[in-house]
């Protein structure tokens, strides 16, 4: 974990509630694709936990959802503007334990992780196929993206209106996997979890105090006793899970 100050360089709109936001500042702490960061705001007594979407030296990208009082002030800062970040956060993804052709499934605000995962999955040879599941067609962000890198994407939307109509479990039936990476809201988790054909990894979103372990506020039951998402997580194996 490494706190320091971060300048942001651009802070653009994806959808109408979704923005990424590229910083300048020290990557160092950052090792594992799916961890996180804790960008402490002006006024705000927690810091605000947000997935690492990619990384470089000197260059962080964070793509996050305004939902409530915080992240809507982050939308509001300007090039140039500073915040205070503690980086390299939480574990983070595994590849060392998948296969050949890897499923990434990402729902919402799950998708940013995914990105650097598909870069790493794809420098190690891998063969990965995406499913990013939406709502609707305008929430859609990423795809281009992911496309970008040159693998298969799979959209599902709940209403139809681009892609699978339905949610991430509907577009997962038909495919050939050996593993999965999965992140995204629980009851995505539970639906995924009743029909994935493989072993995988599930990153979870928490609310979180600390962020680093010290508050407990943020456990969860495994096999193996409880675990902090924000410490031992937010990556978890899908066999140690109770769900």
């Amino acid at each position: 974990m490494k706190q320091s100050i971060f300048t942001v360089k651009e802070n653009t709109r994806l959808t109408d509630t979704v923005l990424r936001m590229v910083l300048a500042g020290d990557t160092s702490a950052i090792t594992a694709t799916g961890q996180f960061v804790n960008v402490l705001l002006e006024g705000k007594y927690l810091r605000r936990p947000i997935s690492v979407c990619d990384w470089a030296e000197g260059e962080l990208t964070l793509i996050y959802k305004v939902v409530g009082g915080g992240t809507e002030q982050m939308s509001k800062m300007q090039a140039g503007e500073e915040l205070d970040i503690l980086s390299g956060l939480g574990n983070g993804y595994n590849t060392a334990k998948c296969g050949e052709r890897p499923l990434l499934i990402g729902g919402g605000v799950g998708v940013p992780p995914l990105y650097a995962l598909c870069k790493k999955l794809i420098a190690e040879g891998k063969d990965p196929h995406v499913i990013l599941g939406f709502n609707t067609a305008q929430e859609v962000f990423l795809k281009q993206d992911f496309e970008a890198l040159g693998v298969k994407v799979t959209v599902a939307t709940a209403d139809g209106s681009m892609g699978v109509k339905g949610f991430v479990t509907d577009a997962m039936k038909e495919l050939d996997y050996d593993y999965f990476f999965t992140c995204g809201p629980e009851p995505m988790f539970k639906a995924i979890e009743k029909i994935a054909k493989t072993s995988g990894q599930y990153s979870f979103e928490e609310r979180m105090g600390c962020g680093f372990g010290a508050c407990m506020g943020c456990s969860c039951k495994t096999k193996y006793g409880n675990k902090r998402i924000c410490k031992e997580g937010p990556v978890m194996e899908r066999e140690e899970i109770i769900w």
